[in-house]
């Protein structure tokens, strides 16, 4: 079943991402597709706030992964893969050992390593609509 949020702008951000998590219940890995610009990282940020995470959340372009911490005290991890050239770089970082923690994944340009995602990975879609809202979209 098609699943879809439409984040009408800034100020919506927390209530999309709050409705998000719901919406998504236990799924753990998330690989957020969408075009340079559309909002992964801002979005992330706000599921973020919505766990209580503390910490500064930026895109982890460079490092390829942050690490969290929620407020209930479970780490999270989240990561961008745009950087990466060669499935072995993101092997070699780990990759399976994060995705196999069950802690939550949150995935920028997956596409850079789909070949590598497991099966239950939840495969979400940022579209920029023409009034610059966004529509974030998944099968469940």
């Amino acid at each position: 079943m098609k699943q879809e949020i439409i984040i009408r702008g800034i100020e919506d951000l927390e209530r999309a991402a709050r409705e998000f998590l719901e919406k998504i219940g236990n799924s753990t890995l998330v690989a957020f597709f969408a075009p340079m610009g559309s909002g992964k990282t801002t979005f992330t940020t706000a599921i973020c706030k919505v766990l209580g995470v503390t910490d500064p959340v930026g895109s982890p372009t460079f490092a390829i992964v942050n690490e969290y911490m929620r407020a209930d005290g479970e780490p999270m991890y989240h990561f961008d893969f745009y950087r990466i050239n060669k499935l072995s770089e993101a092997i070699e970082i780990g990759l399976y050992d994060y995705l196999d923690s069950g802690c939550l994944c949150i995935m920028e340009w997956p596409e850079n390593i789909e070949d590598l995602l497991p099966e239950e990975t939840l495969k979400v879609h940022i579209t920029v609509n023409p009034d610059q809202s966004r529509t974030v979209s998944w099968e469940s």
